[in-house]
């Protein structure tokens, strides 16, 4: 049970970052990329705070006694809103979520199977590969009807 609410779970969240990069790239179109990026990374940070404040459990571990290589993630979401903001402007919601989820497939299948960052490894198999080719034909598909659609409209 507990995998499944995970695997929904996980679904909404993606399904809010794709709600999330709609809305900074029209954002980002009007008052610019890095300012929609910051409002997305300063309501972020009152909301976590707020998050922490109230149902955070305490941890004998602190932010300042983890390796510091662990805190290098937070840096990982700036390249992400930046680059959101602007490829949504220019290549659609659609296009720009599937690169994503086609980037974060294939990192992540790479972190598993290197068993990188301090991850358990699972290593690479045929059905992981079919996973990649299928995401990447989805992509391409998804990029070419997106390109069809825009030379009938000019």
């Amino acid at each position: 049970m507990t995998l499944i609410l995970m695997v929904i779970l996980a679904i909404i969240g993606g399904a809010t970052l794709s709600v999330q990069a709609a809305l900074n790239g029209r954002l980002g179109g009007n008052v610019g990329v890095f300012k929609s990026a910051f409002l997305t990374f300063s309501v972020g940070a009152v909301v976590t705070s707020l998050l922490i404040f109230f149902f955070e459990p305490n941890h004998t571990v602190t932010l300042m006694n983890v390796p510091k290589w662990q805190l290098l993630g937070a840096l990982c979401g700036v390249p992400y809103i930046v680059i959101m903001v602007v490829a949504v402007q220019r290549i659609g919601t659609a296009v720009a979520t599937v690169a994503v989820i086609f980037g974060q497939l294939c990192m992540s299948v790479l972190i598993d199977n290197f068993g990188w960052l301090g991850n358990e490894a699972i290593h690479l198999s045929g059905s992981r590969i079919s996973a990649l080719v299928c995401l990447a034909i989805a992509l391409y598909f998804i990029h070419s009807s997106s390109k069809s659609i825009a030379q009938n409209a000019q």
